[in-house]
């Protein structure tokens, strides 16, 4: 029998090779003898471990602290060291912490890949066939953050939300100054900027002459006085000042809740152990990678936005992981904050970054059978994190860099949708490299992409000629 080198082959026949070695032994064997499966519920949990373990060896178990603990003790009496449960909203959190602190090792399972369950369902049988499942390997365990990147997760997630709740308020000033034909939303780009919040708080103090207010713009507005003030003539109904009122109210509440948040994310962040100068030893880095870091010039920034931190966000996502994410372009601080938050720094927990991108849905999910493909496309996948990679790839389309002229040449070739979703695939991969292994992002610039394509496509066209028989001279 011949035997095959397996760094000689190619990606594909190494996955081809997989499924031979999986083929040829197709019998189950008991991975996990001490198992557990836990049906969740809102008010209820079903556990069920195996007969040999205790003569009930299924039991309920109310959602109260209290009955948590006498749930985690009577695993521990059966002997149970792993336990697998379906991510049930949010109410596996609690049951997970607490059989995480007793040091059982918790499955946290994606309800599709257990929905198959044979005959009538029920919560005896869910955890019945969650135990069966868990006992012969055949659950993949969820990724889970640790638990200091969950209390940043939480911060982050609370500020975003309080962030989109600011958006609601000035659309709705916007629609309340509208309604009294104040056309100011017309001749200045931002409602909530230095002019417009100034207008506005002056016409709640009960202002009402246009020029009076007019001087209130800042001096490098584009508009004129004369313009704004004519934009500020309209009717001062009783009714929609009230409405304007409570949502300037509003607007200024959500705000001292951003700032709380940022507080918050700051006092954590600060227990993180200072990675940037103690991870990557002067040793580990090559000549090479000094030597990039020499090239790679001063830091391009993106403006930030108006509910930008107050605080140097930046600096600290650059202490905590050792590496600077925002010198990739398309990639600015919040949207490293969210990756960060949403993934982690251990990129240990995927086997490479082909595995992340899966993970993420950025990756082509083709359904074949019978030797067909009978769908197309990525899998529908919510996460945070992929959403904040495809908005920065957007950010790439006026981007003199390498980055935005592939994006560009992408998206002329197969499409917006397409090319945003290649180019978020191609983020994910420089985020991974760089939290993994410490490397150092530099940007080629857009005159080497266009000269490398050009050789490319010259490379291209040889061959064709010569499969033709044609001498290139």
């Amino acid at each position: 029998m011949a035997v095959t080198r397996t760094s000689a082959l190619n990606r594909k026949q190494r996955k081809e090779l997989a499924r031979r070695l999986q083929s040829a032994d197709p019998g189950l064997d008991v991975m996990h003898p001490n198992a557990a499966g836990i049906d969740v519920g809102n008010s209820t949990h079903y556990v069920a471990v195996r007969p040999d373990r205790d003569p009930n060896p299924i039991r309920r178990f109310d959602c109260f602290t209290a009955d948590l603990h006498h749930l985690a003790d009577w695993l521990e009496q059966c002997g149970v060291t792993t336990v697998a449960m379906q991510s049930t909203g949010v109410y596996w959190i609690p049951l997970y912490e607490i059989l995480d602190a007793r040091g059982l090792e918790v499955y946290l399972v994606n309800a599709r890949h257990t929905k198959n369950l044979p005959g009538r369902k029920s919560d005896v049988q869910e955890s019945q066939w969650l135990l069966k499942l868990h006992t012969y390997g055949l659950l993949r365990n969820s990724f889970h953050p640790a638990a200091a990147i969950r209390v940043s997760r939480t911060y982050w997630r609370q500020r975003a939300d309080h962030v989109r709740a600011i958006s609601t308020c000035i659309q709705r000033m916007q629609k309340t100054l509208t309604q009294m034909n104040i056309q100011l939303a017309n001749v200045i780009s931002d409602l909530s900027g230095w002019t417009g919040m100034r207008i506005v708080r002056a016409i709640l103090a009960g202002e009402r002459d246009p020029q009076v207010l007019a001087t209130l713009r800042h001096p490098g507005i584009h508009a004129t006085r004369d313009t704004i003030a004519k934009s500020l003539e309209g009717t001062w109904q009783p009714d929609l000042l009230f409405v304007l009122q409570q949502e300037v109210t509003m607007y200024d509440a959500y705000q001292q809740r951003i700032a709380e948040c940022d507080q918050a994310l700051e006092q954590h962040l600060k227990s993180f152990v200072d990675k940037a100068a103690d991870t990557f030893t002067e040793g580990e880095q090559s000549p090479a990678t000094a030597q990039t870091k020499l090239r790679s010039g001063p830091k391009r920034r993106r403006k930030a936005g108006s509910h930008a931190p107050q605080f140097d966000l930046s600096r600290e996502l650059h202490r905590i992981s050792g590496v600077d994410l925002t010198r990739i372009d398309g990639i600015d601080v919040g949207v490293a904050q969210t990756l960060i938050s949403e993934v982690g720094l251990d990129m240990t927990r995927w086997q490479d970054e082909h595995h992340f991108a899966s993970w993420l849905g950025l990756c082509p999910d083709n359904r074949i059978t019978g030797g067909k493909v009978i769908r197309r496309g990525t899998r529908h996948v919510i996460n945070r994190a992929a959403t904040a990679l495809r908005i920065a790839a957007t950010t790439l389309l006026r981007s003199q860099s390498y980055l935005g002229a592939q994006f560009r040449r992408l998206r002329g070739k197969l499409g917006a949708p397409k090319a945003i979703t290649a180019m978020a695939h191609k983020l994910a991969v420089l985020v991974y490299r760089m939290l993994r292994w410490g490397h150092e992002y530099v940007d080629k610039g857009m005159q080497y992409y266009e000269e490398r394509h050009r050789e490319q496509q010259l490379r291209l066209l040889q061959k064709r000629a010569a499969k033709l028989g044609l001498v290139v001279i």
